[in-house]
Protein backbone atom coordinates (compact mmCIF):
# COMPACT_ATOMS: atom_id res chain seq x y z
CA UNK A 1 0.00 0.00 0.00
CA UNK A 2 1.22 3.49 -0.85
CA UNK A 3 0.97 6.79 0.98
CA UNK A 4 -2.49 7.34 2.50
CA UNK A 5 -4.18 10.73 2.95
CA UNK A 6 -7.30 11.03 5.10
CA UNK A 7 -9.73 13.95 5.02
CA UNK A 8 -11.37 14.75 8.34
CA UNK A 9 -14.03 17.26 9.37
CA UNK A 10 -12.89 18.72 12.71
CA UNK A 11 -14.87 20.40 15.51
CA UNK A 12 -18.04 18.63 14.44
CA UNK A 13 -19.63 15.18 14.66
CA UNK A 14 -21.38 15.61 11.31
CA UNK A 15 -19.83 15.23 7.87
CA UNK A 16 -19.73 18.32 5.65
CA UNK A 17 -19.60 20.61 8.70
CA UNK A 18 -16.79 21.90 10.89
CA UNK A 19 -13.37 22.47 9.36
CA UNK A 20 -11.93 19.97 6.85
CA UNK A 21 -8.27 19.03 7.09
CA UNK A 22 -6.16 16.51 5.24
CA UNK A 23 -3.92 14.27 7.35
CA UNK A 24 -0.91 12.42 5.99
CA UNK A 25 0.92 10.03 8.34
CA UNK A 26 4.12 9.76 6.33
CA UNK A 27 5.69 6.38 5.72
CA UNK A 28 9.02 8.17 5.22
CA UNK A 29 9.96 11.86 5.73
CA UNK A 30 9.39 14.20 2.77
CA UNK A 31 10.86 17.57 1.87
CA UNK A 32 9.12 20.92 2.30
CA UNK A 33 8.43 21.40 -1.39
CA UNK A 34 6.65 18.06 -1.67
CA UNK A 35 4.50 18.77 1.39
CA UNK A 36 3.60 22.23 0.06
CA UNK A 37 2.65 20.72 -3.32
CA UNK A 38 0.40 18.15 -1.65
CA UNK A 39 -1.25 20.87 0.48
CA UNK A 40 -1.85 22.95 -2.65
CA UNK A 41 -3.36 19.93 -4.39
CA UNK A 42 -5.66 19.18 -1.44
CA UNK A 43 -6.68 22.88 -1.42
CA UNK A 44 -7.98 22.79 2.14
CA UNK A 45 -7.22 25.39 4.78
CA UNK A 46 -4.68 22.98 6.30
CA UNK A 47 -2.94 19.74 5.44
CA UNK A 48 -1.09 18.03 8.31
CA UNK A 49 2.01 15.87 7.90
CA UNK A 50 3.14 13.50 10.65
CA UNK A 51 6.32 11.48 11.09
CA UNK A 52 6.55 8.95 13.90
CA UNK A 53 9.20 9.50 16.59
CA UNK A 54 10.11 7.34 19.57
CA UNK A 55 7.47 8.79 21.90
CA UNK A 56 5.22 10.72 19.55
CA UNK A 57 4.95 12.35 16.14
CA UNK A 58 6.58 15.30 14.44
CA UNK A 59 3.70 17.43 13.13
CA UNK A 60 3.70 20.22 10.54
CA UNK A 61 0.83 22.16 8.97
CA UNK A 62 0.58 23.69 5.49
CA UNK A 63 -2.08 25.89 3.93
CA UNK A 64 -2.28 25.82 0.11
CA UNK A 65 0.36 28.58 0.05
CA UNK A 66 2.47 28.57 3.25
CA UNK A 67 3.53 26.57 6.30
CA UNK A 68 2.00 27.81 9.57
CA UNK A 69 3.38 27.47 13.12
CA UNK A 70 0.16 26.31 14.78
CA UNK A 71 -3.18 24.87 13.69
CA UNK A 72 -5.84 23.58 16.04
CA UNK A 73 -8.30 21.86 13.73
CA UNK A 74 -5.62 19.98 11.81
CA UNK A 75 -4.11 18.85 15.14
CA UNK A 76 -7.54 17.60 16.19
CA UNK A 77 -7.91 15.85 12.82
CA UNK A 78 -4.43 14.33 13.18
CA UNK A 79 -5.23 12.92 16.63
CA UNK A 80 -8.51 11.52 15.28
CA UNK A 81 -6.62 9.72 12.48
CA UNK A 82 -4.02 8.30 14.86
CA UNK A 83 -6.70 6.67 17.00
CA UNK A 84 -9.24 5.76 14.31
CA UNK A 85 -6.65 4.19 11.98
CA UNK A 86 -4.82 2.24 14.66
CA UNK A 87 -1.58 4.23 14.95
CA UNK A 88 -2.37 4.68 18.66
CA UNK A 89 -4.61 2.73 21.03
CA UNK A 90 -7.52 4.70 22.59
CA UNK A 91 -5.82 4.86 25.99
CA UNK A 92 -2.58 6.31 24.56
CA UNK A 93 -1.87 10.03 24.58
CA UNK A 94 -1.05 11.66 21.23
CA UNK A 95 2.15 13.68 21.62
CA UNK A 96 3.05 16.11 18.82
CA UNK A 97 6.41 17.85 18.35
CA UNK A 98 5.76 21.11 16.48
CA UNK A 99 7.14 24.57 15.79
CA UNK A 100 4.94 25.75 18.67
CA UNK A 101 6.40 23.25 21.12
CA UNK A 102 5.01 19.94 22.37
CA UNK A 103 1.23 19.59 21.99
CA UNK A 104 -0.80 16.88 23.70
CA UNK A 105 -4.12 15.35 22.66
CA UNK A 106 -6.24 12.96 24.75
CA UNK A 107 -9.29 10.95 23.77
CA UNK A 108 -12.14 11.74 26.17
CA UNK A 109 -15.12 9.64 25.09
CA UNK A 110 -16.42 11.15 21.86
CA UNK A 111 -14.34 14.31 22.34
CA UNK A 112 -10.65 15.00 21.76
CA UNK A 113 -8.95 17.37 24.20
CA UNK A 114 -6.01 19.47 23.01
CA UNK A 115 -3.43 21.10 25.30
CA UNK A 116 -2.26 24.35 23.65
CA UNK A 117 -0.29 27.45 24.70
CA UNK A 118 -2.31 30.50 25.71
CA UNK A 119 -2.15 33.61 23.52
CA UNK A 120 -2.85 36.92 25.28
CA UNK A 121 -4.04 40.07 23.51
CA UNK A 122 -3.20 43.72 24.07
CA UNK A 123 -5.36 46.72 23.16
CA UNK A 124 -4.20 48.46 20.01
CA UNK A 125 -5.14 51.19 17.57
CA UNK A 126 -6.23 49.55 14.34
CA UNK A 127 -5.55 51.05 10.93
CA UNK A 128 -8.54 52.79 9.39
CA UNK A 129 -8.46 50.23 6.57
CA UNK A 130 -9.53 47.55 9.05
CA UNK A 131 -12.88 49.21 9.77
CA UNK A 132 -13.36 49.84 6.07
CA UNK A 133 -12.61 46.18 5.29
CA UNK A 134 -14.89 44.76 7.99
CA UNK A 135 -17.81 46.99 7.03
CA UNK A 136 -19.32 46.95 10.55
CA UNK A 137 -18.77 49.02 13.71
CA UNK A 138 -16.67 47.45 16.45
CA UNK A 139 -16.27 47.96 20.19
CA UNK A 140 -12.53 47.42 20.54
CA UNK A 141 -9.47 46.03 18.76
CA UNK A 142 -6.67 43.96 20.25
CA UNK A 143 -3.46 42.47 18.92
CA UNK A 144 -1.81 39.14 19.67
CA UNK A 145 0.78 36.95 17.95
CA UNK A 146 -2.01 35.40 15.88
CA UNK A 147 -3.39 38.66 14.51
CA UNK A 148 -6.09 41.24 15.26
CA UNK A 149 -8.88 40.36 17.68
CA UNK A 150 -11.92 42.57 17.05
CA UNK A 151 -14.87 42.67 19.44
CA UNK A 152 -18.19 43.48 17.76
CA UNK A 153 -21.37 44.76 19.37
CA UNK A 154 -23.54 41.71 18.76
CA UNK A 155 -23.75 38.12 17.61
CA UNK A 156 -25.88 39.22 14.66
CA UNK A 157 -23.09 41.47 13.38
CA UNK A 158 -20.57 38.61 13.64
CA UNK A 159 -22.82 36.25 11.73
CA UNK A 160 -24.00 38.69 9.05
CA UNK A 161 -20.87 40.69 8.23
CA UNK A 162 -19.37 40.37 4.75
CA UNK A 163 -15.82 41.75 4.81
CA UNK A 164 -13.94 43.13 1.85
CA UNK A 165 -11.20 40.55 1.35
CA UNK A 166 -9.24 42.67 -1.12
CA UNK A 167 -8.76 45.37 1.52
CA UNK A 168 -8.00 42.76 4.20
CA UNK A 169 -5.15 41.48 2.04
CA UNK A 170 -3.48 44.90 2.20
CA UNK A 171 -3.34 44.98 6.02
CA UNK A 172 0.02 44.40 7.74
CA UNK A 173 -1.59 41.67 9.88
CA UNK A 174 -2.68 38.55 7.98
CA UNK A 175 -5.34 37.15 10.35
CA UNK A 176 -8.41 38.86 11.82
CA UNK A 177 -10.62 37.32 14.51
CA UNK A 178 -14.04 38.87 15.09
CA UNK A 179 -16.03 37.90 18.16
CA UNK A 180 -18.95 38.85 20.39
CA UNK A 181 -21.12 37.60 23.19
CA UNK A 182 -24.03 35.44 22.14
CA UNK A 183 -27.73 36.14 22.60
CA UNK A 184 -28.88 35.63 26.22
CA UNK A 185 -30.82 32.46 25.35
CA UNK A 186 -27.93 30.83 23.45
CA UNK A 187 -26.27 27.60 24.60
CA UNK A 188 -22.91 29.17 23.66
CA UNK A 189 -20.93 31.79 25.58
CA UNK A 190 -19.44 33.56 22.56
CA UNK A 191 -19.20 33.36 18.79
CA UNK A 192 -16.35 34.16 16.46
CA UNK A 193 -15.17 34.10 12.84
CA UNK A 194 -11.69 34.17 11.33
CA UNK A 195 -10.57 35.84 8.11
CA UNK A 196 -7.07 35.23 6.68
CA UNK A 197 -7.00 36.11 2.96
CA UNK A 198 -3.30 36.96 3.23
CA UNK A 199 -2.66 33.26 3.94
CA UNK A 200 -4.83 32.09 1.07
CA UNK A 201 -7.89 31.50 3.30
CA UNK A 202 -10.68 34.08 2.98
CA UNK A 203 -12.55 32.53 5.93
CA UNK A 204 -11.51 29.55 8.01
CA UNK A 205 -14.53 27.42 9.00
CA UNK A 206 -13.42 26.56 12.57
CA UNK A 207 -10.08 27.51 14.10
CA UNK A 208 -8.65 25.92 17.22
CA UNK A 209 -5.69 28.31 17.46
CA UNK A 210 -7.89 31.41 17.63
CA UNK A 211 -9.50 30.00 20.77
CA UNK A 212 -6.10 30.22 22.48
CA UNK A 213 -6.61 33.99 22.10
CA UNK A 214 -10.35 33.96 22.77
CA UNK A 215 -10.06 31.90 25.97
CA UNK A 216 -8.29 34.56 28.10
CA UNK A 217 -10.22 37.36 26.39
CA UNK A 218 -13.64 35.98 27.35
CA UNK A 219 -12.55 34.49 30.68
CA UNK A 220 -11.59 37.99 31.83
CA UNK A 221 -14.99 39.35 30.78
CA UNK A 222 -17.28 36.48 31.77
CA UNK A 223 -15.34 35.43 34.90
CA UNK A 224 -15.64 31.71 34.17
CA UNK A 225 -13.05 29.08 33.29
CA UNK A 226 -15.25 26.77 31.22
CA UNK A 227 -16.67 28.21 28.02
CA UNK A 228 -18.61 26.82 25.08
CA UNK A 229 -17.82 28.53 21.79
CA UNK A 230 -19.32 28.50 18.31
CA UNK A 231 -17.42 29.57 15.22
CA UNK A 232 -20.14 31.02 13.02
CA UNK A 233 -18.81 30.32 9.54
CA UNK A 234 -21.03 28.82 6.84
CA UNK A 235 -20.01 25.31 7.95
CA UNK A 236 -19.86 26.13 11.67
CA UNK A 237 -18.27 24.25 14.54
CA UNK A 238 -18.27 23.83 18.33
CA UNK A 239 -15.25 24.23 20.62
CA UNK A 240 -15.19 23.49 24.34
CA UNK A 241 -12.72 25.80 26.07
CA UNK A 242 -11.13 25.51 29.50
CA UNK A 243 -8.72 28.17 30.76
CA UNK A 244 -7.84 28.77 34.41
CA UNK A 245 -5.49 31.72 33.97
CA UNK A 246 -2.28 29.74 33.48
CA UNK A 247 -0.09 29.34 30.40
CA UNK A 248 -2.11 26.54 28.77
CA UNK A 249 -5.54 26.42 27.15
CA UNK A 250 -7.51 23.18 26.86
CA UNK A 251 -9.68 22.88 23.76
CA UNK A 252 -12.00 20.01 23.00
CA UNK A 253 -13.80 19.06 19.81
CA UNK A 254 -15.17 16.14 17.87
CA UNK A 255 -14.09 14.86 14.46
CA UNK A 256 -15.35 12.58 11.70
CA UNK A 257 -13.58 10.96 8.74
CA UNK A 258 -15.00 11.97 5.35
CA UNK A 259 -12.73 10.13 2.92
CA UNK A 260 -9.50 8.17 2.75
CA UNK A 261 -7.36 7.72 -0.33
CA UNK A 262 -3.96 6.68 -1.66
CA UNK A 263 -1.54 8.91 -3.55
CA UNK A 264 -0.56 7.77 -7.01
CA UNK A 265 3.04 6.65 -7.47
CA UNK A 266 3.76 9.77 -9.50
CA UNK A 267 2.48 11.98 -6.68
CA UNK A 268 4.60 10.11 -4.16
CA UNK A 269 7.71 11.48 -5.86
CA UNK A 270 11.08 9.84 -6.18
CA UNK A 271 11.10 8.24 -2.77
CA UNK A 272 9.83 4.69 -2.46
CA UNK A 273 7.30 4.04 0.29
Amino acid sequence: MGQIITQVDAFTNTVFAGNPAAVCVLLTPQDDRWMQNVAQEMNLSETAFLVRQDDGFNLRWFTPTVEVPLCGHATLASAHVLWSEGHLSPNEVARFYTKSGVLIAKLQGEWIELDFPVNHSQATVAPRELKQALGVPYKSVFLNSFGYLVELESEDLVRQMQPNFQILKTLPISEIIVTSLTHPDSQYDFVSRLFAPGLGIDEDPVTGATHCCLAPFWRDRLHKNELLAYQASRRGGVVKVYYDGGDRVFLAGQAVTVLRGELSRKAEGRREF
